[in-house]
């Protein structure tokens, strides 16, 4: 009898836990906003262009809130709006918020997610910053309504610090390039030698014209152009600030003295990377592939996060509604598992995400921080980017 009495004790625990037959599922409605750009002319052939970068992982993510949601009579709509070039983001904000749209994934640059986020519409929705790396997002101009999923620039420069001082390179030697954000890569880098007492024994400025590999003489004239640049005081690494992506890759095997190149190339600080196959990556990696037919790149891994993230809060408070949703994902309650080996966690004082920062070189991946040793009395991941008492985010 006691055996009968358990047994219907537990199919009537799984019974109340299954949705009713033909009821409506409580749908979830999340936003995926980004703006048309001209198409990246890529360095070789071996990179192909693509159109969809983002929301490819955005809808991955969605296809996976849907494989739990359905045990919960739960269903995940994405709604996707691309603002044309000389589009207004204002504009799009009312559109999405006429849809319904309270949570939403921003594939912006700065100026764009910044004009997202303080739209009249945005003041009921959470916005997920799976792009802009920029670190004033996260200190002067944060916003209440912002969460940020993608790594800021002084977290990956910190990333890349810690690993540097493991091996005891801590003469750099910085080479800038001549976009704004190149600049803000380098500031990032130059407050990175600071928290981890390294030296920049000489910083130079990119002023080359970008050579043309594809005519006969290129590549000689990037080899005699480098090779007399790289010259000058003594150093452990060569550290490249180039988000343009203009001329850091010519500097590999080039330089006037044997040395590592790292930073925006060689080595690189990145939230995601194809080499990355630990922690069950490779399952993701296979997925993300058979449904978009090229590699995971870091703005669709941000923006599966951001999905997944919602996806997440709304498995664990079994609610459709957006506000419910939005303060579980800030809440001490909240963790996101993202094939980094651990939990991910917002930090309340500038929304950002906590997380590893892979070290991926071409074809491996070289190292994971923070690194062992470099510890932190809340999380060793508060070692990466602005900690607590250095924030400067006044309106959260």
């Amino acid at each position: 009898m006691g055996r009968a009495a358990a047994l219907l004790t537990i199919a009537a625990a799984l019974l109340l836990g299954v949705p009713a037959w033909g009821a409506d599922p409580m749908v979830v409605r999340i936003g995926y906003l980004t703006r048309a750009e001209e198409p990246r002319i890529p360095q070789t052939f071996l990179e192909p262009v693509s159109d969809d970068e983002g929301v490819q992982g955005a809808r991955l993510a969605i296809t996976d809130n849907n494989t739990t949601g359905r045990f919960l009579n739960q269903r995940f709509d994405l709604v996707e709006v691309t603002v044309p070039e000389d589009g207004r983001v204002e504009d799009a904000m009312r559109d999405l918020a006429g849809q319904g749209v309270r949570l939403l994934v921003a594939d912006l640059k700065e100026d764009a997610l910044l004009a997202a986020a303080t739209a009249p519409e945005a003041g009921d929705m959470l916005l997920f910053n799976t792009r802009a790396p920029d670190d004033d997002l996260r200190n002067e101009r944060c916003r209440a309504n912002l969460l940020h999923v993608t790594p800021s620039r002084r977290m990956q420069a910190d990333a890349l610090a810690q690993y540097l001082a493991s091996r005891k390179w801590m003469n750099w030697l910085l080479v800038v390039g001549r976009t704004p954000q190149d600049a803000a890569y380098a500031d990032a880098i130059r407050a990175a030698a600071k928290r981890y007492r390294a030296k920049i024994v000489e910083e130079k400025r990119w002023t080359f014209e970008d050579a043309n590999r594809r005519v006969d003489t290129g590549h000689v004239t990037v080899q005699s152009e480098i090779l007399t640049f790289t010259q000058g005081t003594e150093h452990d690494v060569l550290v490249v600030a180039d988000e343009a992506d203009g001329f850091g890759e010519y500097l590999l095997y080039q330089t006037w003295l044997p040395r590592p190149v790292v930073g925006t190339h060689g080595l690189v600080p990145t939230a995601w990377s194809r080499v990355h196959e630990q922690w069950g990556a490779t399952q993701i990696h296979s997925r993300f592939e058979r449904q978009a037919g090229r590699w995971m790149r870091p703005r669709d891994y941000t923006a599966w996060m951001a999905v997944r993230a919602v996806g997440e809060a709304a498995t664990r408070t079994k609610s459709a509604d957006p506000a419910a949703l939005a303060a579980f994902v800030r809440g001490p309650d909240f963790t996101l598992p993202a094939f980094k080996g651990q939990g991910l966690t917002f930090r309340d004082w500038d929304g950002q995400l906590r997380q590893p920062v892979l070290l991926a070189g071409p074809r491996v991946l070289v190292s994971v921080s923070p690194q062992p040793g470099y510890l932190h009395q809340y999380s060793e991941l508060d070692t990466l980017g602005d900690d607590r008492p250095e924030s400067r985010c006044r309106n959260r």
